[in-house]
Formats: structure tokens, C-alpha cells, sequence
């Protein structure tokens, strides 16, 4: 049972990293890219869950964990960090390498408008609950600077792919929460969040986990900016 935190990370990103190497998905060659991103928010957001892990916000339940911790949280909530983004990645671009998810501007501009000043809402009324404010506020924050300061033509296309993702992401998410087990893998605060979940999942993961992939997306294609400028000849 120690195993299951493990296990879960395990066979989340096995059938992703074979797939990157299929003649007509060839992921490999970005990994470079993705790693390179994925270092950046993998910081960001393990710093995030240690201080929320430090003051109660949630825990981990020690059945299901090997007992290695790191910074305070077990190894397999780092593993986490990089686990998923990659397996989600893998996944945006092998489905906009094969499908259009393309929307118009003012479409784009509009969602992304209701969506986050619906956050920002909800965010801000809940400043009492750590887990909804900081999330649903954060979450809002970096849509909005992406889109209309940092102006990526992405979004759209991420916003399309994670709901795909939220298949996958509702039973990986489900066994951490307790679907399918007699205890969670991870424990929550309830007076800590919205108390409103999908099966056994609070709904504040969805916000969460779409933050952090979007973040991992930006730098991803921020990394392979610089290469591309950093392969162009120098004019003398």
C-alpha cells in the first residue's frame, strides 16, 4: 500500500513516455523544451504545496506513501509535478498535431474574460477559505496575463484539450482523493476550500491542476522560442 502514491505517478506517465517516441508523434524531440518549462513551475508550485502542507491545508495519508520526503512533502507529490505536466503536454500536442482546436479571437478574448472574472468572484468572496482564494485568484491572474499582457495565441487550443483531459484527470485524481480506496492518498482541510466536490474530488483541483498545465504550456513554448532565435544566423 506504501507503493500506491507511486504507482499512481507510475502508470499516469508510462504510456505517454513510450508514445513519445511514435514515428508520427515524436514528443522525444521536445522534451528538452518540456523539461526545461517544467523545472520552472515544478518550483513554483511544490513551493506552493509545501507552505499549504505546512500550515494544514491538506496532507498526505502515510498508507499510501513510502515515507521519502523532500522539503517537507513525500517524493511522490514532487514526482507529481512532473508526472502529470508530461503526461498533459504529451497530450496537447499529439491532439493539436492531429486536430484543429483553433478559436477566434474575440471568442478567446470573451471566455477568457467571463472565465476569469468569474474566478476572480469567487476567489474573492472565499478570501476565508486558503485553497479556493489562492487558486481560483491565481488562476484568473495568469489566464489574464497570458492572454492580454503576454498576448499567446494558444489559450483557446489549451482550454479545448484540457476538457479532454478532464477524463484522465477525474481518475487519477479520483484514486488520490479516495476513489477506489478505503482511505485518500491526500487529506483535506475542508474549512479550507468550497466543500464542493465531483465524486471525491474538490473542486478547486480542477482550477489547480488547469493552472498548472497551463503554466507548463507557456514555458514550453517559451523554451522553444529561444530556440529558434538562438538558431538564426548572426547577421555581420
Amino acid at each position: 500500500m506504501k507503493f500506491t502514491y507511486l504507482l499512481i505517478n507510475f502508470f499516469t506517465v508510462i504510456v505517454p513516455l513510450i508514445f513519445s517516441f511514435h514515428p508520427k508523434i515524436r514528443f522525444d524531440k521536445k522534451w528538452v523544451y518540456f523539461f526545461g518549462g517544467n523545472l520552472i513551475v515544478s518550483i513554483l508550485f511544490i513551493c506552493w504545496d509545501a507552505y499549504f502542507t505546512s500550515i494544514g491545508v491538506w496532507s498526505f495519508n502515510e498508507k499510501y506513501v513510502t515515507g521519502i520526503n523532500l522539503l517537507g512533502l513525500p517524493i511522490e507529490e514532487i514526482l507529481f509535478f512532473i508526472c502529470i505536466p508530461f503526461s498533459c503536454v504529451f497530450t496537447y500536442h499529439s491532439l493539436t498535431k492531429f486536430y484543429r482546436f483553433e478559436w477566434n479571437a474575440k471568442s478567446e478574448s470573451v471566455f477568457c474574460i467571463i472565465f476569469s472574472t468569474a474566478l476572480l468572484v469567487i476567489g474573492i468572496i472565499n478570501l476565508d477559505k486558503l485553497y479556493t482564494s489562492v487558486t481560483f485568484i491565481s488562476t484568473a491572474i495568469v489566464c489574464l496575463l497570458l492572454k492580454f499582457i503576454l498576448k499567446i495565441n494558444w489559450i483557446g487550443k489549451a482550454f479545448s484539450v484540457y476538457a479532454v483531459l478532464l477524463i484522465p484527470f477525474l481518475i487519477v485524481n479520483g484514486l488520490l482523493t479516495g476513489t477506489g480506496l478505503e482511505e485518500p492518498v491526500v487529506l483535506y482541510n475542508n474549512q479550507e476550500n468550497l466543500g464542493i466536490r465531483i465524486f471525491t474530488i474538490p473542486v478547486e483541483d480542477v482550477f489547480y491542476g488547469f493552472e498548472l498545465i497551463l503554466l507548463n504550456l507557456f514555458f514550453y513554448y517559451q523554451w522553444q522560442k529561444k530556440k529558434v532565435v538562438s538558431s538564426k544566423p548572426v547577421l555581420t
